[in-house]
């Protein structure tokens, strides 16, 4: 197990606050590369958004993932998705979806929309879990609401995480609040994650530079990448 330093060139605070982390106090989460948001024919794109800024990181997100399949990081991917009764369906979000004609559950060319075991619920390719890696099913925007996120992570002794998905301005800012307020250190890869356009990924990576990083830090991912691979 290799034991990095803190990034320095991380904002708006080198990361971690502690000085150091490695992979046994360290998760990657990657949220949501379903191909209900990053495919033309997917969720996001029927609710008339574009996305074009979300598949910019693809390969960003890829190579992290790569790098950290070479340490033993905990590693976890969400899914933005819902059980085939939508019991799990809160009446706000459903209200919201049928609003842009696009149902949560309704028949789409991927299947159901963000329902589980659709087509377009499955993960994007290229970012299918491996062996060993979790994989938390959420009807939310976080990943730690009514899920069993938080509980895997106490019992691996996680600190601190490495965020990397989409959307940026929703559901993995919705994940990096929720962390904070738990009392983990969250990195948001800033290259790795993408919103419905530039604007709304860039104002929530300007919003975690206030108060010191009210959330956390965020950076590009090749400042994780060369830290991994200067430590091997």
């Amino acid at each position: 197990m290799n034991e990095f330093n803190a990034l320095e060139q991380s904002t708006p605070y080198p990361w971690p606050l502690t000085g150091h982390w490695n992979s046994s106090n360290t998760a990657v989460v990657v949220i949501d590369m379903q191909r209900d948001f990053l495919a033309d024919e997917g969720y996001f794109a029927s609710l008339g958004e574009n996305i074009d800024h979300l598949r910019q990181a693809i390969e960003p997100a890829q190579r992290v993932l790569q790098a950290a399949r070479q340490e033993p990081f905990l590693i976890i991917h969400t899914r933005e998705s819902h059980r085939p009764e939508l019991l799990d369906l809160q009446d706000n979000k459903r209200r919201k979806a049928l609003r842009q004609n696009s149902p949560v559950g309704s028949e789409g060319p991927l299947g159901r929309l963000l329902v589980r075991g659709e087509d377009g619920c499955d993960f994007y390719p290229g970012f299918a879990p491996h062996a060993g890696e979790i994989v938390v099913d959420k009807p939310g925007n976080s990943a730690f609401y009514a899920t069993d996120f938080e509980h895997i992570l106490r019992l691996k002794g996680i600190r601190n995480l490495i965020l990397l998905g989409v959307t940026t301005d929703v559901c993995v800012s919705s994940t990096m609040r929720d962390a904070n307020d738990r009392g983990y250190d969250c990195l948001l890869l800033s290259d790795c994650c993408g919103a419905a356009n530039e604007t709304l990924h860039q104002h929530t990576l300007n919003s975690l530079s206030h108060e010191g990083g009210i959330f956390g830090a965020y950076g590009p991912s090749e400042i994780l990448i060369n830290a991994m691979q200067s430590a091997t």
